[in-house]
């Protein structure tokens, strides 16, 4: 369990939050998270809500794929592919979701 812990303090630092931050992020206390952070034994749905305050996710990883997985986390080079297509992107400049009122006159503007 210490190295989940210190995995968490290590990624919330990497984040730049301070303990106190993730009242704002999950409702939990400087105190509360201070303790799940030094000496902690979480339920696993406040471990889960603690891993979403950080941007993380939670993921049981088969043994045999484990050294498979670590070479991928700490590879430089691994990136996720973003989808960069035309189409996409003006199909989200267009969207009602971003402007609500655009074209709703007969305007281009």
């Amino acid at each position: 369990m210490n190295t989940l812990l210190n995995q968490l303090k290590k990624r919330r630092l990497e984040l730049g939050l301070k303990q106190n931050d993730m009242m704002l992020r999950i409702g939990i206390s400087r105190q509360q998270y201070q303790r799940l952070e030094s000496k902690g034994n979480p339920r696993l749905d406040t471990l889960e809500l603690v891993a979403k305050g950080l941007k993380c996710e939670l993921v049981l990883i088969p043994q045999e794929k484990l050294m498979a997985v670590k070479a991928a986390l700490e590879d430089d080079d691994f990136s996720i592919p973003t989808k960069t297509n035309e189409n996409t992107k003006r199909h989200e400049e267009n969207s009602l979701a971003n402007d609500p009122w655009k074209n709703l006159l007969g305007d281009d503007n």
